[in-house]
């Protein structure tokens, strides 16, 4: 873990700075700063249209009373692409438009469920139940029960007891 949190907060800077130098010394440095102002605009506004979109599936699936596994990742995923528009520069804003984008996210979910699955099965064992760690929907089945009354007692019988035999 600590080699990764090393990757994401060393090399991945050091990345960006470095193509953002190349394409600033490409294009001039005006150009440069635009458009990573246009693609941050332009993600934030897939990200909201990509957000509402996952949410309204979210709420079909409960509706429908199948668990959301799928609308579930596919809502962090959205989540994650935005987080990496925010941070400027081109590669990252690449990664966070890919993670936006229906078909390519739903590649990324496939390699994630498929990878991931026994990772967050071990580290969080109450999501197994619920459908996320793997690629199936569960349906949840509601029975109605319908509690007949029982016939009324009829009054001219006097019988208090009905084991005992009539007549004795």
């Amino acid at each position: 873990m600590p080699l990764f949190l090393g990757f994401i907060f060393l090399i991945v800077p050091l990345v960006e700075l470095a193509v953002l130098i190349e394409v600033g010394q490409q294009i001039g440095v005006g150009p440069t700063i635009l458009l990573v102002i246009a693609i941050s605009i332009a993600g934030g506004l897939l990200a909201k249209r990509e957000g509402l979109a996952v949410w309204s599936r979210f709420r079909d699936t409960l509706a429908r009373g199948e668990v959301p596994s799928s609308e579930l990742v596919d809502g962090v995923l959205v989540l994650f692409g935005a987080a990496l528009l925010l941070t400027p520069g081109f590669v990252t804003d690449a990664l966070g438009l890919a993670l936006l984008v229906p078909f390519s996210r739903a590649a990324v979910r496939g390699v994630v469920t498929r990878s991931g699955g026994w990772m967050a099965a071990k580290r969080f064992p109450f999501l197994i139940p619920l459908g996320i760690v793997s690629n199936r929907t569960r349906k949840v089945k509601a029975r109605t029960v319908v509690v007949e009354p029982e016939p009324a007692a009829d009054p001219s019988r006097v019988d208090a007891d009905p084991d005992r035999p009539s007549g004795s």
